[in-house]
């Protein structure tokens, strides 16, 4: 048992088994981080995306994955070089971790079980999954800025900054394949960015688009023509759906207001509020 841990599971306030299990996933999330602070990996890559903004910006839903960034392309980068200082520092707050290959050495699932789960809330045999992979081809223009932690031990990781990061949750609104699942996490991390007043770093959104084929490089992306594509894109969403995938993520008090998500509403909060 680990005094450090039993201290952060007491602030989530668990009231059910799900809550648990959210709670450990992203405890287990920060001390993967800490192992990574402990390494050089920040040296060449940055942290971005959902649990980004969980951890280090308060967003209030759940998320499931670690991503990360290089700074420049690397395709012979070996994340395998820096697992085993993830795996130190688990193994300090009595996990273990089993590294299961999703396609290559960038792509990863971290199973993570611990002796002490059923003194966290959990079945003695639950297992921990998180997803863990580096984009080794980033594309030009993010912002990064270093930000430090003091739960469950003091460390210090580098994100992208906040316009970088709206750019990357914009791209995936507009982007993402929504054929089988609207993943309604994206919509519901935008409406936070806006609320948060926060700009879009346009620059790096275009180089992201253009990577994706989804701009040509020979135009230049503007804000009102952003508006333009992202009222276009709300206008073919299923809402229903993303209000479905978002909602098993959300705290109860942030579940008011799904009703309104539509296309209207969507379109509305974009011109008044993206900058």
């Amino acid at each position: 048992m680990n005094d450090a841990i039993i201290s952060m599971m007491q602030r989530y306030e668990c009231k059910n088994s799900e809550d648990y299990e959210n709670a450990l996933k992203e405890i287990v999330q920060v001390v993967a981080l800490m192992g990574l602070s402990r390494s050089n990996f920040f040296a060449k890559a940055a942290f971005y995306g959902g649990t980004a903004l969980r951890i280090f910006y308060g967003l209030p839903r759940y998320s499931e994955a670690l991503d990360f960034s290089l700074d420049l392309p690397d395709p012979l980068f070996d994340l395998a070089v820096y697992l085993p200082y993830v795996e130190k520092e688990l193994k300090a707050y009595n996990f273990s971790m089993t590294v299961r290959k999703k396609g290559n050495t960038v792509q990863n699932i971290l199973e993570i079980t611990s002796d002490d789960a059923s003194i966290y809330g959990l079945n003695p045999n639950a297992l921990v999954k998180i997803k863990f992979e580096i984009d080794t081809n980033p594309p030009e223009g993010a912002g990064y800025q270093y930000m430090s932690a003091i739960n469950p031990a003091n460390y210090r990781a580098r994100l992208y900054d906040m316009p970088s990061l709206f750019a990357g949750k914009v791209h995936a609104v507009l982007c993402r394949d929504y054929k089988h699942r609207v993943k309604g996490r994206d919509f519901f991390d935008y409406i936070w960015y806006l609320k948060k007043g926060c700009a879009v770093n346009v620059p790096h959104l275009q180089k992201r688009m253009e990577q994706s084929g989804k701009w040509n490089p020979e135009e230049e992306l503007t804000l009102s023509k952003l508006k333009e594509l992202l009222k276009q894109r709300f206008a073919i969403v299923d809402f229903t759906s993303a209000k479905e995938d978002v909602s098993p993520f959300l705290l109860a008090a942030e579940k008011d207001g799904l009703e309104l998500w539509d296309a209207n509403f969507f379109s509305d909060i974009t011109e008044r509020y993206l900058k």
